[in-house]
C-alpha cells in the first residue's frame, strides 16, 4: 500500500444498528479480539500514517479520540480502498508479504462475499453517508482477488460470540511472531498454550498464569497485582491494571482497571471495575466506570436463549450466555444487578436495584421513569474522568456528545 493509498473502514446501514456503541463510535473503532478493527485492517495494508479513515454518516464527524482514524471527506481517488469494518481480518502470518499482496489486489473476500475494493474511479465519500451502498455496488479495479479469513460481526452481539475464536487466533499468531517474553520465572503456571509477557509488565509473586484453555498475552507496562488468577485465552493491554480475581477469557483494552470476577467480556479500554462483583459475557464500551458489587446475569434460569433491544425490537440472540452491553460513558452504581441481555446506553448513570433490559443513553436514576442527564453537566464529569487518565475532551469531543445527546435513542422508538 503506497503512501497515497487511502483505507477506508465503512459502516454499512447494518453497521449503524449495533447500539448502544454505534452512536457514539465507528465500528473501527470497536475492539474485536485482542486488536481494534481498524488494527486488524491495518496489519494487512502497512498504511502510511493518516492514510486510514472512516466513513460511518455524518454524524461521526466530530468523532475524536487519541490514535483513532479520522472520518474520510471530499473526493476519495481512485485506488482508495474500502472495507467493511464489520468484518474483522484474521492477523496475517507474514505482514510483509501480505502488504506485498495487497499492492497488487484489488478485491478482497471471505467465501463467497466480498469485505474490500479497490476504487477503479474517484468517488465522493458523502456517497457514503448514509451507508446504503454495498461494496458490490462499488466500480473496483481489475487487479488479483485476494481470500481472507476472519469473521463477520453480522449483529452487535456477534463480538461476544466470536470472542473465544479471535483470542486464540491472535494470541497464537503474536507467539509465533516472537511478540512479548516469556512468564516471569516466579508466576504459577499451568498448561501447554503460549503465555508471553512484555519486559516492561509488572507481574507480582502469587499470579496464576492458566494456558490450559488457550493463550495468555500481557502487554506493555500492565501490572497484575498479587493474588490474580488469569485464563487463557486472554489479552491483558497496555497499562492494564489487574488488581485481584479471576480473569478468564477476556480482551482487556489499554489503561484499565479490573478486579473481581471478569468472564468472555470485552473492555475497549480507559474503563473501570476496579472492584468485586461477577461480569460475564459483555461489552464494556470505552469511560465505562462500574460501581462496586455490579453485577451481570448472563445465563436465564432457563437455560434458553437470550433476548437483546435492539433498534428494530427486541430480538433473539441465539446465545445461552450473553450479559451487558455498557456504552460509552456509562456509570453504574454500588450493588447495581444486571439481568441478561441488558443494553445500558451512552452516558446512562444508573443505580439502585435493577435496571429494565434496555435504559436510553444519558438517563439517569434509580429506576423509571429515568431523568435525563443535562447534556453540559455530563460533558464537565467526562472531561474530569478522562483528565485523570491524561486524556483531554477536546472541543471537537464535546460537539460529537452534544449532537449525539440531543438525538439519542429511547427504548420504545428506537433510532
Amino acid at each position: 500500500m503506497s503512501a497515497a493509498t487511502m483505507l477506508v473502514l465503512y459502516d454499512d446501514a447494518r453497521a449503524r444498528t449495533f447500539e448502544p456503541f454505534a452512536s457514539t463510535r465507528p465500528l473501527c473503532e470497536m475492539r474485536a479480539g485482542a486488536l481494534l478493527v481498524r488494527e486488524r485492517w491495518a496489519m494487512h495494508f502497512a498504511p502510511q500514517p493518516g492514510t486510514v479513515t472512516f466513513a460511518a454518516g455524518r454524524r461521526m464527524l466530530d468523532f475524536d479520540e487519541p490514535g483513532a482514524a479520522q472520518p474520510a471527506t471530499g473526493v476519495l481517488p481512485a485506488g482508495t480502498i474500502i472495507a467493511n469494518a464489520r468484518f474483522a481480518p484474521a492477523l496475517p502470518p507474514d505482514l510483509a508479504r501480505a502488504a506485498q499482496r495487497a499492492a497488487t489486489c484489488s478485491l478482497w473476500r471471505t467465501k463467497d462475499a466480498l469485505v474490500a475494493v479497490r476504487l477503479r474511479a474517484p468517488l465522493e465519500a458523502s456517497t457514503l453517508d448514509d451507508g446504503s451502498i454495498t461494496l458490490d455496488e462499488l466500480h473496483a479495479g481489475t487487479g488479483a482477488i485476494t481470500d481472507l479469513d476472519g469473521w463477520w460481526h453480522e449483529e452487535v452481539w456477534d463480538y461476544i460470540r466470536h470472542l473465544g475464536d479471535q483470542l486464540t487466533s491472535d494470541l497464537t499468531r503474536a507467539a509465533t511472531a516472537g511478540v512479548g517474553g516469556d512468564a516471569p520465572a516466579h508466576a504459577t503456571v499451568i498448561g501447554k498454550a503460549s503465555i508471553r509477557v512484555d519486559a516492561s509488565a509488572e507481574i507480582e509473586p502469587h499470579v496464576v498464569l492458566d494456558a490450559s484453555a488457550g493463550p495468555i498475552h500481557i502487554d506493555a507496562k500492565a501490572h497484575v497485582r498479587a493474588f490474580s488468577r488469569i485464563t487463557g485465552p486472554c489479552y491483558i493491554g497496555r497499562e492494564v491494571n489487574v488488581v485481584g480475581g479471576d480473569i478468564s477469557a477476556c480482551s482487556i483494552g489499554e489503561v484499565s482497571k479490573v478486579r473481581g470476577e471478569l468472564s468472555t467480556s470485552i473492555v475497549l479500554g480507559h474503563s473501570n471495575k476496579g472492584h468485586d462483583g461477577f461480569v460475564g459475557h459483555s461489552y464494556l464500551g470505552r469511560w465505562v466506570n462500574l460501581g462496586a458489587s455490579t453485577v451481570t446475569s448472563n445465563l436465564k434460569n432457563t437455560y434458553g436463549t437470550v433476548a437483546l433491544w435492539t433498534p428494530s425490537g427486541v430480538r433473539d440472540t441465539g446465545l445461552q450466555f450473553l450479559g451487558t452491553l455498557f456504552g460509552d460513558h456509562v456509570k453504574t452504581g454500588i450493588g447495581l444487578r444486571l439481568t441478561t441481555g441488558t443494553v445500558l446506553g451512552a452516558g446512562a448513570n444508573v443505580y439502585g436495584s435493577m435496571p429494565p433490559k434496555a435504559v436510553a443513553p444519558f438517563s439517569w436514576g434509580d429506576g423509571e421513569p429515568y431523568g435525563t442527564y443535562d447534556s453540559k453537566k455530563f460533558a464537565e464529569t467526562a472531561a474530569r474522568m478522562m483528565s485523570r487518565r491524561h486524556v483531554e475532551l477536546t472541543d471537537r469531543a464535546r460537539r460529537h456528545l452534544a449532537a449525539l445527546h440531543a438525538s439519542r435513542w429511547s427504548p420504545e422508538r428506537g433510532r
